[in-house]
């Protein structure tokens, strides 16, 4: 029997991970709009324009999954030996495929393999071609990311292999429960700062809290943000998840500035220290001012630094070497500041990644190198106050970044253009959530070896001793909304959640780190049982008045959670601070 066109398209969705319903705030199971539909299988690259194109989509899909012959990434747990899928012609099945594993480290194992005599192979026919599934077992591996080439007669095919532990790193419950405190950074405010707080807050903090028995002082976000032009303040839409926000510098404790004359008059001027006293004062932070005299202050110091060789330039020579990344960060925010509008109105060569001298100001590009280093030595001091806990800083990876960002313009690639993120209406949100923001196309994730979600999670547990992924629902799947439409006609679509998982639980042992995900809200159960089976601790929160009259008890977490209490006595800081109960 025929299938109609909307069930082919249904069948298609299915293929490439999109899921065709959801249940709405009411419990009512919500449908998918053919519009919808077509909407995100064209956002995650499929060729299709329209309905009629579905039936030769749907063909070429099947078609392609069973050339694949290997997936693109592969888990094996624990180091154990494992089976991987392998797909073939089968008039090939009986012919002998060489593997060559070469590991992390740069050893190389090879081995030949008869698929035939693996595992009973199985038949099925595609598109009048017949292929077969079989099993090819690896041997045992030491941890890491492996890669792993399959000669056959065919061709040759490649594959990551993610040897990691099952379960996430967690240290060791010496003395039970250990306790912490939670503080925007920018609203930890001293006579120190000039209007948000700064990193010497952020140690003031940290080391009075640690003189209590506080073992981590928790944050927002502290990545990039735009500032400027476009204006967007929110750590949860950064203008980059791989490079730090220069807001935060404390510019006092820079050693430049005791050898720049300019600098040292600006901010002894009549003019700048009523400004200071107004940003300080004001109740909301003021970012585009504060931002504005930063950067007045720091270009000083910069031509101060970039004039003078000496140690500091050998460190900052140092850094370059060690993050390969910043170079081509600080062109990208010197080249939108020259062309004075985002990256997608750029020329076609600057939006496809290139950019010559001309695109960007030579003394731009210098500052944004001047600003993350001194932003990364900063954080490297505050990872360093060190009590018998390990590193204090328990940071935030939000779930995404700006569509005018860094990371969707050299990464442009792994993310899905024409959708943005958000959720569908629930009891607090009757119409959805539109966050805004483009999200990573699964399958291109999965084609680049997850490398850019790496990259994330290691410029953040670099300096966290505790790393808090945002909306951890999203390693499951993720809410796409289509351009044009409103959050309750978008669609769930489904992520590689084991490996990144496997990610998650290696760089957590690599960083000895502990992983927190954010499951409050609307979150399936099966998220919470991928999180129990891996380790990845919950958030949990509670409510409780603290009374000054009399010894309060504060009711315990369930295992493996977080809860948020009041905490009293603080320093001088103009920000009232929640604590974190930590149960390890």
């Amino acid at each position: 029997m025929a299938v109609e066109p909307i069930g082919q398209l249904i069948q298609l969705a299915s293929l490439y991970g999109v899921q065709n319903a959801y249940y709405d705030a009411s419990k009512s199971r919500r449908r998918a709009s053919e519009e919808s539909l077509l909407a995100v299988l064209k956002a995650l690259g499929v060729p299709i324009q329209r309905l009629s194109d579905v039936s030769g989509a749907l063909r070429y899909r099947r078609e392609e999954l069973w050339q694949r012959y290997v997936d693109p990434v592969i888990v094996a747990w624990d180091g154990l030996e494992t089976s991987i899928d392998v797909r073939t012609p089968a008039d090939r099945v009986a012919m002998p495929v060489d593997c060559e594993l070469t590991l992390e480290d740069g050893d190389v194992r090879r081995w030949r393999s008869d698929l035939a005599l693996v595992t009973p192979p199985k038949l099925t026919d595609v598109g009048g071609s017949r292929y077969v599934f079989c099993k090819l077992r690896l041997p045992t591996l030491p941890l890491g990311y492996h890669r792993l080439s399959l000669i056959s007669p065919s061709g040759t095919y490649q594959t990551l292999v993610i040897s990691a532990p099952r379960r996430a790193f967690t240290k060791s419950p010496d003395h039970g429960k250990k306790w912490g405190l939670f503080a925007p950074l920018y609203a930890l405010r001293s006579q120190n700062s000039w209007g948000a707080g700064n990193f010497s807050d952020m140690k003031t903090l940290i080391e009075w809290s640690g003189s209590l028995g506080g073992s981590v002082v928790g944050t927002l976000p502290l990545l990039a943000s735009f500032l400027d032009e476009p204006f967007e303040p929110s750590p949860y839409t950064p203008a980059s998840r791989l490079f730090w926000n220069e807001l935060y510098i404390d510019v006092t404790q820079v050693p430049e500035i005791a050898r720049n004359a300019e600098a040292q008059a600006l901010l002894g001027s009549q003019e700048t220290r009523a400004l200071l006293q107004e940003l300080r004062s004001a109740r909301l932070v003021d970012y585009q001012r504060q931002a504005a005299l930063q950067r007045r202050v720091m270009e000083k110091l910069a031509r101060t630094f970039f004039e003078e060789p000496g140690p500091r330039r050998d460190a900052f020579q140092q850094f370059l070497t060690t993050h390969k990344q910043v170079q081509d960060y600080a062109r990208f925010r010197a080249a939108h500041e020259k062309q004075g509008r985002p990256w997608p109105e750029w020329s076609a060569s600057m939006r496809d990644g290139t950019l010559d001298e001309g695109d960007y100001d030579e003394d731009a590009m210098q500052y944004h190198l001047y600003a993350q280093w001194l932003t990364d030595g900063q954080l490297s001091e505050l990872a360093e106050v060190n009590g018998p806990n390990g590193k204090p800083l328990y940071l935030d990876l939000p779930l995404g970044a700006h569509p005018y960002s860094y990371d969707v313009w050299r990464e442009r690639d792994a993310f899905a253009s024409d959708v943005t993120v958000g959720a569908p209406p629930d009891t607090l949100f009757m119409h959805g959530q539109n966050w805004g923001f483009p999200p990573l196309n699964p399958e291109a994730s999965r084609n680049q070896g997850h490398r850019y979600f790496i990259d994330c999670l290691r410029h953040h547990l670099r300096y966290a001793g505790m790393l808090r992924i945002d909306h951890i629902m999203g390693l499951h799947r993720l809410f796409w909304i289509p351009k044009g439409l409103e959050p309750k006609n978008g669609v769930y679509i489904r992520y590689p959640a084991d490996e990144m998982y496997a990610i998650l639980s290696l760089e957590s042992h690599r960083h000895q780190a502990t992983i927190i995900g954010e499951d409050l809200g609307t979150v399936p159960c099966y998220v919470q049982s991928a999180m129990s089976r891996h380790n990845i601790q919950r958030m949990y929160v509670t409510q409780y008045e603290a009374s000054p009259q009399k010894e309060t008890i504060f009711p315990a977490p369930p295992a493996n959670s977080m809860a948020s209490t009041n905490t009293h006595d603080m320093p001088t800081f103009s920000a009232f601070h929640r604590g974190l109960d930590i149960d390890t």
